[in-house]
């Protein structure tokens, strides 16, 4: 992984020499899910609102690298856990998500552009809160990694100063791995973030 994001940092180096700079505020709306590897235990999506903003380097192909705000999550449900009560543990996470795309302008229609852009990212948890919805909760906030490493990928349209984005994300590594139960049991949760965004940027430049 550090060698991929340190040929796409070369790659942005190189760019910015020559390139179109575009660069903007955005907003936007993002649906998540923590999966979990597990067919006793299941969680539900988390819808977000989205800030942030981008840069743009280069025209047909192009390099954007961005950094947004959202909160991530969802909410644990189990029947019963081994020995343990039923668990519905709420979790939220205010993540600062920073995305580098290398993007492909498909079609020049003078009035839109239509592009494709793929690339890793970077999801950092600066807040983390578990919320117990009964009795007792089993996640705690130590069981919960501080990074997590995705892949996105999607397609957008720029109209006159506005760009439309829509984003796949695919979580590479887990948010939340082995969990210790209070009897010493080790449950392994393997739980991916995944999900998609919508996002509305504005090129002031």
């Amino acid at each position: 992984m550090k060698k991929i994001l340190f040929a796409f940092a070369f790659m942005l180096m190189a760019t910015t020499l020559s390139a179109q700079i575009s660069l903007g505020p955005k907003i936007g709306y993002t649906s998540n899910k923590l999966s979990v590897d597990k067919s006793e235990i299941t969680s539900d999506l988390k819808s977000s609102f989205l800030y942030g903003a981008f840069v743009r380097f280069g025209n047909k192909w192009y390099v954007q690298p961005e950094i947004n705000f959202y909160t991530a999550g969802g909410v644990f449900k189990s029947p019963s856990l081994s020995d343990l009560d039923p668990i519905e543990d709420e979790v939220e996470l205010k993540t600062l998500q920073i995305p580098l795309y290398i993007g492909l302008t498909l079609a020049d229609l003078k009035l839109a552009k239509i592009r494709a852009q793929a690339g890793p990212t970077a999801n950092i948890y600066t807040d983390k809160k578990i919320n117990p919805l009964n009795s007792g909760t089993v996640i705690k906030e130590a069981d919960i990694n501080d990074i997590q490493w995705g892949f996105q990928f999607g397609a957008g349209v720029d109209v006159f100063m506005f760009t439309l984005d829509i984003q796949y994300y695919l979580g590479l590594n887990n948010v939340i791995s082995d969990i210790q139960l209070e009897n010493g049991e080790t449950v392994k949760f393997d739980s991916k973030s995944n999900g998609f965004m919508v996002t509305l940027g504005w090129k002031i430049i």
